[in-house]
């Protein structure tokens, strides 16, 4: 999934002729508490509530506020990862996109983000988690992925860490479209990968639920 297919186009933005209480009203309609600047389709950062409510001025023009969020901006074909990793980077509710000369298309909520998410494939697919532990060195996706389909079975989604207490050692996390995985394994083991984890389908739904639905929870949506 990239950035352009989560593009928000209820989500207007403000220009530098608009007043602060335009952008307040905007905010309440939306229910949000930030909103994109544009100037000549190019994007400017983010004018919040709370820097608003600071001035305590609402006749202010927007293009008196000191913005926010100015490289809170990435293109449309970035991997929705991408998004989260800068919104939180720039402790923001909403990314703006561009096009490839980095004209402005619109924006992406956190909100809709995870939304995505939790209706993805990795996430709705039953299946299980397994978990290796690598030497750097010897790591090989396409190995991994051989021994799993060897098994008839197939890696729905996989995400690789460095352990804390050793940079040179990986931990990968596999979720694969089979609840019994006895035989992979098995099959791991045999080619000399250390299996530190695994859990089976019920548990492991139930818990992608619950991180998603806590998460949905801290960002108040």
């Amino acid at each position: 999934m990239i950035a352009e297919e989560l593009i928000n186009d209820m989500i207007p933005p403000l220009k530098l002729r608009d007043d602060a209480h335009k952008a307040l009203v905007w905010m309440e309609e939306l229910r949000c508490n930030e909103l994109p600047v544009v100037d000549s389709e190019k994007f400017l950062g983010f004018v919040t509530e709370d820097l608003i409510m600071e001035d305590n001025n609402v006749e202010k023009l927007i293009a008196d506020f000191e913005m926010t969020g100015q490289q809170c901006f990435l293109s449309k074909n970035s991997h929705f990862y991408d998004v989260l990793k800068l919104a939180a980077e720039n402790d923001l509710q909403m990314v703006g996109v561009g096009d490839e000369e980095d004209k402005y298309l619109g924006v992406i909520t956190v909100r809709d983000t995870i939304n995505s998410f939790a209706q993805s494939a990795a996430i709705q697919i039953p299946g299980s988690i397994l978990v290796l532990a690598v030497d750097q060195i010897d790591y090989s996706l396409s190995q991994i992925s051989r021994l799993v389909e060897e098994n008839n079975a197939k890696i729905l989604s996989s995400s690789i860490k460095e352990e804390n207490d050793d940079p040179s050692r990986l931990r990968i996390t596999l979720k694969i479209n089979k609840p019994d995985l006895s035989a992979i394994v098995a099959t791991f083991e045999r080619f000399g990968f250390k299996v530190i984890g695994r859990f089976q389908e019920t548990k492991i739904l139930d818990e992608e639920k619950d991180r998603i639905d806590m998460l949905l929870k801290f960002l108040d949506i």
